[in-house]
C-alpha cells in the first residue's frame, strides 16, 4: 500500500523505532515490515533518516512520519509538542511518569500517550476520560511483555489488564505496538494479536489497536490538506 490514504479497512500498522534512536534503519524495518503482513508503519524517530515516499514504493507499505517526544517533564514536553506539531503527521509523547501521563492526555495537539508504564507511572480512570475528551490515543506497549521477565512483567502484565477494562468501559481510543527499536524485535500482526488473546487483552482489540495508528495517520493527512483552513476548521464552498 504506497498512497497516502488506505482504501476501506484499515489493516495492520506498527509504530517503529529508527536508527539513530532504534538499532535498525527506517528502510529495513519498513522491508521487515512489509514481509510481516503490515500496511503500515509509524517511523517515531525524529532524526531517522528516510523518505517515506520512496519507502513506500519501493515495500508496498504506508509510511507515516511520526514524532515521540521524550521529555523530561510537562514543562519541557510542552515546547517540545509546539516545536514538531506541525512536522509530523503523528505526535507522540513518551510518559512514563504520572506527571507525563498527565500532561500528554490533556493535549489536543497531542496524538498518543506512548509507553505510560515506561518510568513506573500509571493511568487510572481520571486520565482516562480526559484521554477521550481530547482524543488522545493511549498506546498499550506490548514490548514490556515480550521483552521484559520476572516481576516486572508481572507488574507491568498486570497494568496492561488494568488500562483495557479502563479503556473498555469509557471507550476511549488507543494504539498497540510492540515498540521494536530493531527489525530483529518486530513481531507479525498475528503474533501479536496471540499474545494479546493469551495476556487477556484479546486477539480483536490488538488488531483494533493495530489499525488505529492507519485511521489516525489518514485523519490527520486529511486534516492538514489544503481542504482545512486551519486543524479542525474545514473550508467551506465560499472560502
Amino acid at each position: 500500500m504506497s498512497g497516502d490514504t488506505p482504501v476501506g479497512e484499515f489493516g495492520p500498522y506498527e509504530a517503529v523505532y529508527a536508527d539513530p534512536e532504534g538499532q535498525s534503519t527506517a528502510a529495513r524495518q519498513a522491508k521487515t515490515a512489509a514481509e510481516y503482513g503490515f500496511d503500515g508503519m509509524v517511523v517515531r524517530t525524529r532524526e531517522a533518516d528516510y523518505d517515506r515516499h520512496e519507502l513506500a514504493d519501493r515495500q508496498g507499505i504506508d509510511v507515516v512520519r511520526g514524532i515521540e517526544i521524550d521529555a523530561a517533564d510537562p514543562e519541557g514536553a510542552s515546547g517540545a509538542v509546539g516545536n514538531h506539531r506541525s512536522d509530523c503527521t503523528v505526535l507522540l509523547v513518551r510518559g512514563g511518569t504520572d506527571a507525563l501521563n498527565r500532561f500528554a492526555v490533556e493535549q489536543d495537539r497531542v496524538d498518543v500517550l506512548a509507553r505510560p508504564f515506561e518510568g513506573g507511572g500509571d493511568v487510572n480512570h481520571v486520565l482516562v476520560k480526559e484521554a477521550v475528551e481530547h482524543g488522545v490515543r493511549i498506546e498499550f506497549d506490548l514490548g514490556v511483555v515480550l521483552r521484559d521477565d520476572g516481576g516486572t512483567r508481572v507488574r507491568k502484565l498486570r497494568k496492561l489488564r488494568k488500562l483495557r477494562e479502563l479503556i473498555d468501559y469509557y471507550d476511549a481510543p488507543y494504539v498497540v505496538s510492540a515498540t521494536p527499536t530493531s527489525h530483529l524485535r518486530l513481531r507479525a500482526p498475528r503474533e501479536l494479536a496471540a499474545l494479546g488473546e493469551q495476556i487477556g487483552l484479546g486477539a480483536d482489540g490488538v488488531r483494533e489497536g493495530l489499525a488505529e495508528w492507519g485511521r489516525l495517520a489518514v485523519r490527520n493527512r486529511e486534516r492538514l490538506s489544503d481542504s482545512f483552513i486551519s486543524p479542525g476548521v474545514k473550508r467551506g464552498r465560499y472560502e
